[in-house]
Formats: structure tokens, sequence, C-alpha cells
């Protein structure tokens, strides 16, 4: 389970003297602990890792977008920072789909739905969502989409 490797590597991380790796690992299970506490008042609970996951591809995204702020602010020493902890944060995600990889099955779910023009975009988004999610950057895929519907 993703929860238990990222704990065993926080472990390692603190036996190694490794204090950056650390703190980002510390970070991402504190985001969990948070996402737990959030759901126990829910019906719905998800599955473990699919939880996990959720909660790291929210970080990442939030990284990426504190790099692109702080290298156009011209802030470098923030901006490596962040790009550090994403490293860490990544180790843990699937792999990431490409480009030519998100195109051909943007194009297998429009034949598929029928998808033709920019106003079933969010029929193709959710359909994307729920095969690719966790090997996907959503933001990347809806611009890939709304380009290959117009």
């Amino acid at each position: 389970m993703l929860r238990d490797d990222i704990k065993s590597e926080t472990i390692a991380a603190m036996k190694a003297g490794d204090k950056d790796r650390t703190a980002a690992l510390r970070l991402i299970g504190a985001k969990i602990k948070d996402r737990d506490i959030e759901l126990r008042t829910s019906d719905k609970k998800p599955e473990d890792d699919a939880l996990v996951t959720d909660v790291l591809l929210k970080m990442a995204k939030q990284r990426r977008e504190s790099i692109e702020m702080y290298e156009s602010g011209g802030r470098q020493e923030l901006a490596d920072k962040e790009k550090a902890e994403l490293g860490v944060i990544e180790e843990f995600l699937p792999k990431q789909m490409s480009e030519d990889e998100t195109r051909a099955a943007i194009e297998a779910i429009k034949a598929e739905t029928g998808a033709s023009e920019l106003k079933d975009m969010g029929r193709v988004m959710a359909e994307l969502k729920s095969r690719h999610g966790a090997s996907l950057d959503m933001s990347r895929a809806s611009a890939l989409v709304k380009e290959s519907l117009q």
C-alpha cells in the first residue's frame, strides 16, 4: 500500500539524515492524515490507495503552480525547493501518461462517445478522468481535449 511505502521511506530518510526528503515525506503524511480526518464523518470512504493517490495528485498540482509562480517572480531558490518536494511526491504517483498517449486516449474516448463538438468536452473529460485519472495531469488533458474538439 502507498501509505505504508510513504511511512517506510520517511523512516529510511530520517535514518539517512536526509532532512529535505524527510520534511517532504512528513508533509505528505500530514496531508494524508488531514484527508483521513475530513473523511471521518463521510458515509463513503474511498479505497486507501485511491485516497493517497488523490492527495498526492493535488499536492503535485500545487507544487507545479508554485514553481511557475516563483520562477516568474524571480524566486529561483523557492522554486528549487518546490521542485525537490515535487520529485519526492512523484516517486509515489503512478507513471504519468505522455502527451502522445494522452492524445490517443482522448481520440479513443471521442470515438466511443461520438464527441465532436466543444459542448461534448465535459463528457470526454469525465470519461478520461474515470479511466486515467491517476496517471494523467487533468489540466494538461483539458487543454488537449479542447484542442481536439475544436
